[in-house]
């Protein structure tokens, strides 16, 4: 087994059993193309590198096999590996991404010549009408040219969609990793919650005490952020209402902010947008506390009176009659009294889903949930967060 193997499917199964075909030209960018692989395979994607005579002057087809499992391919063979990949077969390959994609190569996929590898991939997909995704990499007076813009607009025109550039210092970089695979999952992905807006609130409150002190509940708001990203890629319109949290929000779709439970009540009351389905992980504080003016005195201890805060949970389903999925915590509980828990949530607040967990079990990147419809059983996960953010999906589309 190649050693690829092994981190195939760490992050999620989104890619599993997708092909893609990994064009990699000369432009200096490529020099990340290993890691764009790896983070493909922890997908689950199988990757197939293709490689163009100036691109393997900047990174070694070796570097590449060794990324991928699979070696790259420099050369069109008697196999001839474009009609095998990305011809009129009968198992062709889900995408071809070029990436990074010089101004050379757009240009010349633009008025159908196949003089490289990479090229001649392209216009055999083209030709077949197999998905295209592409991420430019030149220096900025390059990508500027009247020319290239016209090709560019030409290959949209023939259903070729691309991902950046990023443009500063000069230069039309490629577009970061992260946001070529985000790109790459939403292009492959299911596609079940596409139409369908949805709103995500994440991230934890903060009740001042005083103007340097705060309450506040534990939480990362990774949870939410993979909710949100998971919908976004299943081809949902995501807007995220994000609270303290260490991780910054993405920046794929809206972010509003928000801190104290009044200020998100005052979003709450606002809201405009015809949601379909509301999802609240967020971390909200049960108790609002006076706010003193000024600072207190360090070298003396307050008395604090805390005061029941209003359910946000509540508010909103006066405001919004679409999917509402709540959220549980409880501590040092078991599965029984778990989803009592949740259930007598979802009866108090009107929710139409509850996920519930013990925080005691929550790690870094990973949680055990139970998920709880209001009719019939309820289904435990336990897992990375991102395969917990689908399976809750996966109850969302049904219900919707």
């Amino acid at each position: 087994m190649h050693p690829s193997e092994d981190i195939r499917c760490t992050k999620s199964r989104r890619l599993e059993g997708r092909r893609i075909v990994l064009g990699v030209t000369g432009s200096i960018a490529a020099v990340e193309c290993v890691k764009l692989i790896r983070e493909l395979l922890r997908h689950g994607a199988d990757v197939h590198p293709v490689l163009s005579a100036a691109g393997a002057k900047i990174i070694h087809p070796d570097s590449l096999w060794f990324a991928s499992g699979h070696p790259a391919i420099t050369q069109i063979t008697g196999a001839v590996e474009h009609v095998s990949h990305c011809g009129m077969v009968k198992d062709p390959a889900h995408l071809l991404l070029l990436a990074p994609c010089t101004s050379n190569t757009i240009s010349k996929m633009a008025c159908g010549i196949d003089d490289t590898p990479v090229t001649t991939f392209a216009a055999t997909a083209i030709g077949t009408g197999i998905p295209i995704m592409v991420a430019p990499a030149m220096h900025e007076s390059m990508y500027d040219h009247p020319a290239v813009q016209e090709n560019i607009r030409k290959l949209q025109k023939f259903g070729v969609e691309f991902i950046g550039p990023k443009l500063e210092e000069n230069k039309a970089k490629m577009a970061s990793i992260d946001e070529i695979v985000m790109a790459v999952l939403r292009k492959l992905g299911k596609g079940d919650l596409k139409g369908k807006k949805v709103l995500v609130i994440a991230g934890a409150t903060r009740e001042p005490i005083d103007d340097v002190r705060s309450i506040t509940n534990l939480s990362t708001g990774k949870t939410g952020i993979e909710l949100a990203l998971a919908a976004w890629i299943r081809g949902a319109s995501v807007e995220l209402w994000y609270g303290a949290s260490p991780i910054p929000p993405p920046s794929l779709f809206p972010v509003k902010r928000f801190d104290t439970v009044a200020s998100l009540l005052a979003l709450v009351q606002g809201i405009k947008m015809a949601f379909h389905a509301v999802m609240v992980p967020a971390a909200v504080s049960d108790f609002t506390v006076d706010r003193a003016r000024g600072k207190l005195d360090s070298g003396q201890v307050p008395e604090l009176r805390l005061k029941k805060a209003p359910k946000v949970i509540q508010a909103l389903r006066k405001k919004f009659k679409g999917l509402l999925v709540g959220f549980k915590a409880e501590s040092r509980v078991d599965d029984a009294a778990l989803e009592k828990s949740a259930r007598e949530m979802m009866s108090s607040s009107g929710a139409d889903l509850a996920v519930a967990n013990d925080v005691g079990k929550v790690k870094a990147d990973a949680t055990d949930i139970i998920i709880v419809p209001r009719k019939g059983e309820a289904r435990k996960f336990s897992g990375p967060k991102a395969q917990a953010a689908d399976a809750i999906l996966h109850e969302v589309v049904k219900l919707l």
